[in-house]
């Protein structure tokens, strides 16, 4: 058994990356490594979840990285709090085994109200005036306050768009290591996005993804020098495990438009005479994400329809429609009705609009929250204008779709031998892997 256990949660890295890291490398020497297969949709809310609670989204009801409330007729993305996740997790059960175990969480989504004793993740102020006052939500609530006195504020600015970079991984480190030197957690789940960026922007092989890894090691390096210090002589278990990888993509679909023109998505003029989708009352309508929608439809003689429109379309590998999401284990009423599965090389734009003129105003701008859908060209912002193109085949590399070759597998790796069992390792079996640390 451990004492302690960090598991730190990589998005994009691969098991070409590990050759290029040097301090991560020496820091999983004495252990192993195996492949970590990414159970669909690979996108970071729903395989979080299913890391931290060891079931699939059917059970803990995360299928995609926002909502679609049919009571309200609104989309809910980026901002959920823990409670959305129906199904207890790690610290969960660490408690119930034995109440003292302590978990701290650094920055996983989904975190806010968490029953996990210490957090910190982002949580900008949203001011009347449309502007936004930095903050982090943190556990105990005065923690932000000593973290932002030792390591200045979270700089939000370097956490999405186009001015990301190692600074926010960098900063959620240095947070994390003064937290393991007060509070000693148990069990420590850091995320750090770094690799994220480039591998979309650029595609995941590109001179930048590449320099991208190299700066992530580096700061693994000071984290860990930082945890073994803090927790010099007990016996600390590292864990680091992929999300998904990244692929290259060089095709885009755009479902919203493929409705709109089959006469299956209405808008409303609104926001300064651009177009938005009409909620209440529009057919149908697709919230993308990175290699995946979800297809809600309002009316159920109408699903055959709108999943006609879909079928044998370049770029869409798979229309399941109803029970078919069972396949993935996605039958859960906060799905669409049809769930729309790309080729390994395409990926979903959520634009609606057929001409760029009447598009909203927030389509321009980075801003995660009004968007339907998950849009990476926020990467590429013209700083001389700050203006996000509406040019979606910017976009180089995405991730999603059913990891079905090695490319679209990950990687996990463990710091002490015999704790990876298996040659290859599911996204779902990494919180039993957890709990065993601690004799469950």
């Amino acid at each position: 058994m451990s004492d302690h256990v960090v598991l730190l949660s990589l998005p994009g890295l691969r098991e070409e990356d590990v050759q290029r890291m040097p301090h991560l490398q020496r820091q999983m020497a004495a252990g192993g490594a195996a492949q970590l297969s990414p159970s669909f949709p690979c996108v970071t809310w729903p395989v979080q979840a299913n890391m931290l609670t060891g079931k699939l989204p059917r059970e803990h009801g995360v299928t995609a990285n926002g909502f679609f409330w049919r009571d309200k007729a609104q989309v809910e993305m980026w901002t959920a709090w823990n409670e959305k996740i129906q199904a207890p997790q790690i610290w969960d059960l660490l408690h119930r085994h034995n109440p003292e175990i302590t978990s701290a969480v650094w920055f996983p989504m989904l975190s806010k109200g968490c029953g996990a004793d210490y957090i910190c993740m982002p949580a900008p102020i949203h001011n009347p005036d449309g502007s936004e006052s930095l903050w982090c939500y943190t556990k105990p609530v005065e923690l932000y306050g000593e973290l932002r006195d030792a390591c200045g504020h979270f700089p939000l600015k370097h956490f999405w768009g186009p001015l990301s970079n190692i600074q926010s991984t960098a900063w959620i480190v240095e947070s994390a290591i003064l937290a393991a030197a007060r509070f000693r957690p148990n069990f420590f789940y850091l995320y750090l996005p770094h690799l994220d960026y480039a591998a979309q922007k650029m595609g995941p092989s590109s001179e930048q993804a590449v320099a991208a890894v190299g700066e992530l090691d580096q700061v693994l390096g000071k984290l860990f020098a930082g945890l073994e210090d803090s927790l010099q002589g007990d016996n600390l278990l590292w864990l680091a495990a992929s999300e998904y990888t990244i692929v290259d993509v060089n095709h885009v679909t755009y479902p919203n438009r493929m409705l709109r023109e089959a006469g299956l998505l209405t808008v409303v003029e609104k926001d300064g005479g651009g177009e938005l989708i009409d909620f209440s009352h529009t057919p149908a309508w697709a919230l993308v994400d990175h290699q995946f929608s979800h297809v809600y439809v309002r009316n159920a003689q109408d699903v055959s329809r709108v999943a006609a429109t879909f079928r044998d379309v370049a770029g869409i590998a798979e229309v399941l429609v109803g029970d078919e999401r069972a396949k993935y284990e996605l039958d859960h009423e906060r799905s669409g009705e049809i769930v729309l599965i790309s080729t390994p090389n395409s990926w979903q734009a959520y634009y609606w609009w057929l001409e760029d003129g009447r598009a909203p105003s927030f389509a321009r701008t980075v801003d995660i929250h009004r968007k339907p859908g998950y849009d990476p060209v926020e990467l590429h912002v013209d700083m001389a204008t700050r203006s996000t193109p509406l040019d979606a085949t910017l976009i180089k590399g995405s991730h999603g779709a059913p990891a079905r070759d090695e490319s679209q597998c990950g990687v996990i790796l463990s710091s002490q031998p015999g704790v990876l069992d298996h040659q290859v390792i599911a996204d779902t079996d990494v919180c039993d892997l957890v709990l065993r640390q601690f004799g469950i």
